[in-house]
């Protein structure tokens, strides 16, 4: 962190908010592709809208994953200011491409331009606020961030839903991601200051101690499974409900009462994780996830579903900022950037393997199977985290010898 710096949350309130104003403008730009891909698909290709989100998965995910970990590497040798004006350039064409798209193919080149926005993007804001807050706020700081970008998720996602209605899909929707783009990246460029002081290692230093660490395998590993539970939620989750007969509304009411009470319990679990420690709040969430997640085998009624969604958001509230903050624990100040992106690179691959292993289950054995599939490896990997994550260490150094393995 550069010397003229302050840690701490309030003495750095000013760049704090503005982060997370620049993160709601992240979380608005894939809002909005979540919300009108598959009425693109459907409407203007001839796409069922199941299928639209299971490519938007695969392809986001395989864009987006690795990305989180160029950016952790880019921002440890450049700086992670520079690394959020490179993610909003890439940013720039996806609302060009979805908004003239002639075939399904632009589609898919705009969400893999979307990963990679969200990975750069992403990625360095929560760094950016995890260097300012320091090492007793970290997880309120991840909490702050993931409320916003999900929150804006959400709105995004409404208002986009709006606008094609009283409008059509194409193209007067997609101007308002022009606008998210365009001022994202202003911001970044002319008001955001730098948190990370720059170091020059060697590629392979800068890699091969991420992979040995055992800690943050752990981390890495129960992150994947946590994002795994999305894709089921995101892809799976409708068409099960569907199977058991509700009705539309209350399919609508079910997806988003997952999202709304993970989004904003983050608020609150994030500093509870600074208080009481990162493997609790880990591993009691994964159990709450699959037990929501074991709920969704026995859906018959609303009422169950229903709680079955809020238990499912609960637990992803609590792992979620807990896992970000856990991993930034790990490592020291000038491999941070470098740690956090391995993560969330493991993390959000959790997408495109939820996505096949959940669907390949569904179409051999039934969506019921997948339910019960994705709640015994969740509470598996429940039980890894809190048998083999220990609390951060302030010592150690990711790249030394005695690294854990």
């Amino acid at each position: 962190m550069p010397e003229n710096l302050q840690r701490g949350i309030r003495a750095n309130l000013r760049q704090f908010t503005l982060l997370i104003g620049i993160n709601a403008l992240v979380g608005a730009l894939v809002g909005q592709e979540r919300s009108l891909i598959p009425l693109l698909a459907e409407g203007e290709f001839g796409l069922s809208p199941g299928l639209a989100t299971s490519l938007f998965l695969v392809t986001f995910g395989l864009a987006k994953a690795p990305s989180n970990l160029v950016a952790g590497l880019l921002a440890e040798r450049f700086g992670p200011r520079r690394v959020l004006i490179a993610g909003w350039l890439v940013g720039f064409p996806v609302p060009l491409l979805l908004m003239w798209a002639p075939s399904w193919g632009w589609v898919i080149a705009a969400n893999l331009l979307l990963g990679i926005n969200q990975g750069l993007t992403w990625s360095t804001t929560v760094l950016m606020k995890i260097q300012l807050a320091g090492d007793h706020e970290r997880g309120r700081a991840v909490g702050l961030n993931e409320f916003a970008g999900y929150a804006a998720v959400g709105l995004s996602a409404f208002a986009s839903g709006l606008l094609a209605e009283r409008f059509g899909i194409r193209p007067e929707p997609f101007v308002l991601g022009l606008f998210v783009v365009l001022g994202g990246a202003l911001l970044s460029s002319l008001v955001v200051r730098d948190t990370h002081t720059v170091v020059h290692l060697r590629p392979h230093l800068q890699i091969r101690p991420l992979f040995r660490d055992r800690l943050l395998r752990t981390c890495a590993r129960t992150g994947l499974v946590n994002n795994a539970n999305d894709a089921f939620a995101w892809a799976l989750l409708p068409l099960l409900l569907t199977k058991a007969e509700f009705s539309t509304a209350q399919i609508g009411a079910v997806a988003a009462t997952y999202p709304i009470v993970w989004g904003v319990l983050q608020l609150f679990t994030g500093p509870l994780s600074d208080r009481v420690g990162r493997r609790t709040p880990i591993g009691a969430g994964m159990l709450l996830q699959a037990a929501g997640l074991g709920g969704f085998t026995f859906t018959q009624q609303i009422g169950l579903a229903l709680v079955s969604a809020a238990v499912l958001g609960i637990g992803t509230a609590l792992a979620y900022p807990a896992l970000i903050a856990a991993a930034a624990d790990l490592a020291p100040e000038h491999r941070r950037p470098s740690a956090i992106g391995f993560f969330r690179m493991w993390r959000d691959a959790g997408y495109v393997i939820g996505a096949f292993v959940f669907g390949s289950i569904a179409d051999l054995w039934g969506l019921q199977a997948a339910a019960a599939a994705a709640a015994i490896i969740t509470a598996t990997s429940g039980i890894d985290a809190t048998a083999n994550l220990r609390e951060k260490r302030s010592s150690e150094q990711l790249n030394a010898p005695t690294m854990s393995s």
